[in-house]
Order: C-alpha cells, then structure tokens, then sequence
C-alpha cells in the first residue's frame, strides 16, 4: 500500500496546530519546518477571501529530488511511496532542495539550537538525527508507521478541525477525485501523494 494525504481547505482555519505539533514531535533546528501554512488572498477589498494552505513534502511519484540527488541512495521512496533521506549519504549538496518545486526541503546550517550551542535536553536527543550540514523534510512521521502501533501523523492528531486524513492513497485519491479535490503544481507532472479539497465557501 502507498500512503497519502488528504486535506480540505475548507476545513483548514490557518491556527498552525500542524506545524506546532510537527516541531514538537521532531524537535527540528531553527529555520526547518517540515510542516507551514502559507496563506492565499483572493480578491480586492472589500470581496476578499484568505485561504490557509498547509505545506509539507508531497511525498511525489514522479521525484526531482531523487534525480537531482548527487549521491545514490541519500533521497530515495520506500515501497510505501515515502521520500526519505539518509543523512548518513546527503552531503548537503542543496540539488534537492533546487529540484523540489513545492519548497518542501531545508538545508540545516547550524548545529545551534534555538537557545544557542547550548543544547537544551531534548534537542540533545534529536539534532543527531538531524545534523549540521543535511536536509531535512517531512516524512510523514515514518517512525510511526513503523513502530505498527497506530500512532497519527502529528500534524493530523493536532489538527482541532479534522482537516487532514492520512493512509491508503489511492482510497483518498478516489474520495478527492469525487470532491473536486487537486494537487499542487500539477502541470510539474510530480503526481504528489498529498491531495487537496477546495475551500468552497457558501456551497
């Protein structure tokens, strides 16, 4: 089975509970976020609509990340569809990072943590997982799929809204596809595994 990830926009407040709970989950450097949320306006005053947009990696079939990558083996997709990156491989080259076309890697330029080089207690346990030097992305909280206990997605547990579902992509390709749902970029032919709802206001 390959995972995926659907959101509805119209569902989405723009209170940022995912990209809180994906920095506490994975505890990640200053300036990394695995999951934003980018706000879209519409319109001119005084007929203006703000959309919240949440971001992560889209977890693509078609990957630029992996054809840019300069070493073999340091981004690559697990049978179940997820783009991972080893940091023991990435050499920080940023070829990804310029690939991706939906902003979704970040390079990590300091060992610092957020109070300086002084490291509080958690960010000793989880900068070696992230060290200076690599990119990091959204995973889709692979340390949860695998540990096969049925633990959500951070962001999705977080969400007060209930505007993300996670698991059997093509089941929620089908529910979106019946929605009028979309994927970002699509003329980029990335196919990403993360699908959107429209926020139809009124409809």
């Amino acid at each position: 089975m390959a995972y995926g990830m659907l959101i509805d926009l119209k569902k989405c407040i723009g209170c940022h509970a995912c990209a809180v709970a994906c920095k506490e989950a994975h505890g990640t450097p200053p300036a990394v976020t695995r999951s934003h949320v980018k706000r879209e306006f519409e319109g001119t005053y005084p007929n203006v609509r703000k959309t919240a947009v949440p971001m992560l990696c889209n977890h693509c079939e078609t990957t630029p990340c992996i054809e840019a990558c300069a070493v073999e083996g340091a981004t690559y997709k697990r049978d179940d569809g997820i783009v991972v990156i080893d940091k023991e491989k990435c050499i920080g080259c940023k070829a990804c990072v310029a690939a991706c076309p939906y902003g979704s890697r970040y390079y990590i330029e300091s060992a610092d943590g957020y109070f300086g080089s002084d490291l509080n207690e958690y960010e000793q346990v989880v900068y070696p997982s992230m060290p200076q030097g690599t990119v990091d992305k959204c995973t889709f909280c692979v340390e949860r799929i695998d540990a096969g206990n049925g633990e959500p997605q951070a962001c999705v547990a977080a969400c007060p809204a209930g505007a993300r579902v996670f698991g059997d992509l093509d089941e929620l390709r089908k529910q979106a596809e019946a929605e009028d749902g979309f994927q970002l970029l699509p003329d980029e032919g990335t196919n990403p595994s993360v699908w959107y709802l429209p926020a139809k206001v009124n409809e």
